[in-house]
């Protein structure tokens, strides 16, 4: 059963990718064929991944693709974050910061 349009949700994730130094072409290749993922950071082994899909199954699917990318050898999924989705449209509340003498000033961002 689908959930309602109003109750649907953005689900963020990044994972830390350990692989052999030979494999970063192929897992740049399957990062590029998912409109989901993006490569954050590729650092000879290791490699930052983010992944903005529409569920938890979509993100831990996207673990087991990367972990069948030859020459990967562990996805640690470090973060993950639902928030439904008009939630993200809305604006941010400003932030009082208090100054060295203790008043409060408004920031916004």
């Amino acid at each position: 059963m689908n959930a309602p349009a109003s109750d649907a949700e953005v689900h963020i994730a990044s994972f830390v990718i350990q692989h052999r130094e030979t494999a970063a072409a192929a897992l740049a290749a399957m990062i590029r064929e998912h409109r989901d993922l993006d490569l954050a950071l590729a650092a000879g082994t290791r490699s930052v991944v983010i992944c903005e899909s529409a569920d938890r199954h979509a993100v831990m699917e996207r673990v087991d693709q990367l972990q069948a990318v030859p020459g990967v050898l562990n996805v640690l999924l470090v973060y993950h974050h639902a928030e439904p989705a008009h939630a993200l449209d809305e604006p941010l509340p400003s932030l009082s910061i208090l100054s060295a003498t203790g008043d409060a000033h408004e920031h916004t961002s």
